[in-house]
């Protein structure tokens, strides 16, 4: 029954603890110059490091949404404009940002806690806490700052690749020509798009990273532990980007 009750109320207590990180992790924010250098070798990691990756899924998500949105709609009766009208909002609005925080999930979120959960079962953040260095401004912030900061940069660089993937498929299936495509998704075009892509890529770049970090920082276990945390990060950040989605979209759309 003990332990019964114990799963019943572990997500509360993990949410509660996830909950204090963040507290502590704001309230070192007053000392972030201090961290400029982290900062930057971080956004390095994160951002300049995950480009390559990061374009190779959006070229194939934005000619893949062309070739089927094409399999879809292409008909006498509907223009072949339409395809760039549905092609390139979906990118901005959704593929761009979701694929990459995906993708991220596993990249980045993994990568963090690994190498955090490494540095506590060898015991290395107790003695960064000896040696009076605040741990969680010293390995957090710089990692959740880096994410923030370059989520919505890698957002831009997957919509531009997302397009021009979409531009080569048309080209090279021939099902709609560059001109038609282009004038459907200027014809349709909302300025809204990409500032709610933005958005997204601003909140899913701080859940994966934040909670990439909390699963790292609070790892037990030995080596056995590190891998399940691991994967704990990849798959609660996957989850959490989803209900994420939803409730952007709910609230601003």
């Amino acid at each position: 029954m003990q332990a019964l009750a114990l799963r019943l109320f572990q997500p509360f207590y993990s949410i509660g603890r996830f909950a204090l990180l963040l507290k502590r992790a704001g309230a070192s924010l007053d000392d972030i110059a201090i961290y400029r250098k982290n900062i930057v070798i971080q956004m390095g990691r994160i951002g300049l490091d995950s480009i390559p990756i990061v374009a190779l899924a959006a070229a194939f998500s934005g000619a893949v949404t062309t070739v089927q949105t094409a399999y879809q709609l292409v008909s006498p009766v509907i223009p072949a404009s339409i395809i760039g009208a549905v092609v390139v909002p979906s990118l901005t609005m959704e593929l761009a940002a979701v694929v990459t925080a995906f993708i991220l999930s596993g990249r980045v979120g993994a990568r963090i806690a690994a190498e955090l959960g490494t540095m506590r079962v060898t015991e290395q953040i107790d003695a960064l806490e000896v040696m009076g260095l605040n741990s969680v401004g010293y390995l957090i912030v710089p990692r959740v700052v880096a994410g923030v900061l370059m989520f919505p940069i890698l957002y831009v660089a997957a919509c531009f690749v997302g397009v021009m993937g979409a531009f080569g498929a048309a080209m090279l299936t021939d099902v709609v020509s560059v001109g038609e495509f282009i004038s459907g998704a200027q014809a349709h075009y909302d300025d809204f798009g990409p500032w709610f892509g933005l958005i997204k890529s601003l909140v899913f770049g701080f859940f994966i990273t934040s909670i990439s970090c909390y699963m790292g920082y609070y790892t037990e276990g030995g080596a056995e532990g590190v891998g399940k945390s691991t994967t704990r990060a990849a798959v609660t950040s996957c989850v959490v980007v989803l209900i994420a989605d939803l409730v952007l979209a709910i609230l601003l759309l």
